[in-house]
């Protein structure tokens, strides 16, 4: 489907929240983007139902490129639950589309962390902020104990913060307040 400006936001941020929105940035003169499109078009076809396929016209939605960091194209960035997830620049193989979409389908970041916090018994407090998707919470009890720890212990809550980041998003307000701590905190 083709978006532009004034239907991005229902046609893609909102219905991210259902399933993943990958979003191709191209040009009508652009030979890559001429390239990428049909495979783009295949795959996705293939994944009917799991993800959604959207292409912005960067000369025709120049300010939506330009919020999005468009510096290149063809550039395709998956959305998930209005947040930027996933992204490459340039022209991939099929198999290499392929992987970038399947890895859309599966479960996200946040998921995964939350099956792993249940399977292990670690971290109750953080499962308990992330269940009620207070990850401000979370990364707040993480950020403490990265203070308080060192080795293995520290390194492990570092990656329990970074999967956090990935679930919300490199962009969001949370991600980019307690990655700053982090790096405060570690160096």
């Amino acid at each position: 489907m083709d978006v532009t400006e004034e239907n991005f936001y229902s046609d893609v941020l909102e219905r991210s929240h259902e399933l993943p929105v990958v979003v191709d940035f191209w040009a009508d003169w652009c030979g890559p983007c001429k390239a990428l499109a049909p495979v783009l078009e295949r795959e996705a076809e293939a994944r009917s139902g799991s993800v959604v396929l959207a292409k912005v016209n960067v000369d025709a939605n120049q300010q939506l490129a330009a919020h999005y960091g468009v510096s290149g194209i063809p550039a395709v960035k998956a959305f998930r639950n209005g947040q930027v997830v996933s992204e490459f620049t340039g022209v991939l193989s099929a198999q290499g589309v392929a992987d970038f979409l399947d890895a859309l389908s599966g479960p996200t970041a946040g998921e995964r962390l939350v099956e792993e916090l249940r399977e292990s018994g670690e971290q109750p407090e953080v499962l308990a902020a992330l269940e009620t998707g207070d990850h401000d919470r979370a990364l707040e009890l993480l950020l403490e104990q990265v203070k308080s720890s060192n080795g293995e212990a520290r390194d492990r809550v570092r990656e329990l913060m970074v999967a956090v980041f990935d679930e919300l998003g490199q962009d969001h307000e949370l991600s980019s307040r307690y990655r700053r701590q982090l790096a405060t905190t570690l160096y």
